[in-house]
């Protein structure tokens, strides 16, 4: 009779309508690994390697374990930019197995030491990463990655614990984005918020000025979906099927408009893969055209497995017991965060523990109304003055500055210094990055010059340096109609009022 109770209990635990679910979530938070450590390969040496901006291992001798855990304290792997290069590399490969596929034809916990080493090897880089890697999707990926190994290889099925946990992380990325909004923003509250955001935003892409430049009534739309979706629809994911299915996909179509309308590096599809935990089996069959609701994946494939991965019958007793204590070792870890979801001083990006699990999450809790953009010129002319002189200004590959340019697509690929060159509008120049940055594109730096656009003066130091900063909008249609019929190239965006940030200064080494 007891065994019969115990194959009941594990029955229940078997979430063996989530096998695809488990794919794209497995393999997708993979990708976006992949994308993590391509990035920090790229940019990391010049922004924080030996030579850097703010280099690391400055930072790394500043701070103890406590403050900052990462595997470049071991005395045998001290930081240098060649093993930077190597974890880099590591986590690649990692990566690009587990969207093979090939930890998931293991035994049950092979998924789990891969996962945990990416989330290890990526932790390792976010931990010295200092102000380039203090933003919401970090942490939002490190967690996804040392969570989603749990949900085990084709060798059993989804648990129903590790389903549920993974939507209570939407909830706490989502819930907590639109709590943020309600009470940090009253553009949010009086539905005015989106007026703004497509033309303030930090990294606009090709589709944001169309977007803009919709109509009030558009804008106030999108306010209030944004409400509805970020606060109704993630408690909605812990109801019967197809309700959880449908909630997931309203969270999935509305990241999916973001993506379409900005560059916010891979935190809108980190979000999209989470969803999926909603989204069932057999509501993905259904929507390609089976009845509903009655049967699973299987029956679409016409395999006799429980689902498309091959995971057959109840989870294993030990499988099951392992899960179940991951599960409440991170739910008590969690406890910080539910208190801040509904606490009136609620933070946002936040950490409550050293490990980054748990976290707190939200976006624009505030809204920017007008968009300036720091423009750093230099000229090879050491007699130039502000107003007079040849100076050409250095193109950045992602942020606005060429009036005259398209907005790249660039996400989930994340430009790092763009981004907080918006941020440096907003007051962030005050920071040593800022002044360093300036030193270093003063000296003509190589590895800078790498992280930005076309080099006015191919390789040479420029004599002087100044910087100015710009108020920039949107170009409107009749302003480019206009420029047409002029014959003149059609502006993208417009700037006025030009103010001095650094007057014209010689930064080359003496």
């Amino acid at each position: 009779m007891a065994a019969v109770d115990m194959t009941a209990v594990l029955s229940v635990l078997t979430a063996d309508d989530y096998t695809i679910a488990r794919e794209v979530i497995q393999r997708g938070i993979a990708l976006l690994f992949f994308i993590a450590f391509l990035s920090t390969f790229n940019q990391f040496p010049a922004l924080l390697g030996e030579r850097g901006l703010v280099p690391a291992p400055r930072f790394i001798k500043l701070t103890t374990a406590e403050q900052a855990p990462t595997l470049f304290r071991w005395k045998h792997f001290r930081y240098t930019d060649r093993r930077l290069g190597i974890v880099c590399g590591i986590g690649m490969l990692l990566a690009v197995s587990v969207v093979a596929g090939i930890p998931q034809a293991g035994p049950a916990w092979t998924t789990i030491p891969v996962f945990l080493l990416l989330w290890w090897l990526y932790f390792s880089i976010v931990s010295i990463g200092q102000r380039f890697y203090g933003f919401g999707w970090e942490s939002l990926l490190l967690e996804a990655g040392f969570l989603v190994g749990f949900l085990g290889s084709h060798e059993v099925a989804p648990s129903l614990l590790m389903i549920l946990f993974l939507r209570w992380f939407v909830v706490r990325v989502e819930f907590g984005a639109g709590m943020i909004k309600m009470r940090g923003d009253s553009s949010w509250r009086d539905l005015t918020a989106m007026d703004y955001h497509h033309q303030t935003q930090p990294m606009p892409n090709p589709f944001s000025r169309r977007a803009h430049l919709m109509p009030t009534w558009w804008h106030r739309g999108e306010t209030l979906g944004s409400h509805v979706v970020q606060l109704i629809a993630p408690w909605l994911l812990f109801l019967p099927q197809p309700i959880a299915s449908f909630a997931a996909l309203a969270i999935i179509i509305t990241q999916l408009a973001l993506v379409v309308t900005g560059n916010y590096a891979w935190l809108n599809w980190a979000t999209i893969l989470l969803a999926f935990a909603g989204i069932s089996d057999s509501f993905l069959g259904w929507i390609v055209g089976g009845p509903w609701p009655g049967w699973g994946w299987a029956g679409i494939t016409g395999a006799e497995a429980v689902g498309s991965s091959g995971a057959t019958g109840v989870l294993p007793l030990w499988w099951a017991i392992l899960i179940a204590v991951f599960v409440v070792w991170q739910c008590v870890l969690n406890v910080p965060a539910l208190r801040n979801l509904f606490s009136p001083r609620q933070l946002m990006n936040a950490s409550f523990n050293r490990w980054g699990l748990g976290n707190a999450y939200g976006a624009f809790g505030s809204m920017t109304e007008s968009r300036d953009e720091i423009i750093i010129e230099g000229t090879l002319d050491p007699d130039a003055s502000m107003t007079a002189g040849d100076w050409r200004p250095y193109v950045f590959k992602g942020k606005p500055g060429d009036v005259l340019r398209r907005p790249p697509i660039v996400a989930p690929y994340h430009l790092r210094l763009d981004w907080l060159m918006w941020f440096a509008a907003l007051g962030d120049y005050r920071q040593s990055w800022f002044y360093a940055l300036l030193e270093h594109i003063g000296s003509g730096d190589p590895l800078v010059r790498k992280l930005l656009g076309p080099d006015p003066f191919d390789g040479q130091a420029p004599a002087l340096i100044r910087v100015r900063i710009f108020t920039y909008r949107y170009a409107t249609g009749q302003e480019r109609r206009q420029s047409r019929e002029e014959g003149q190239p059609r502006p993208w965006w417009v700037r006025s009022d030009p103010r001095t940030m650094v007057e014209p200064t010689d930064l080359r080494p003496d």
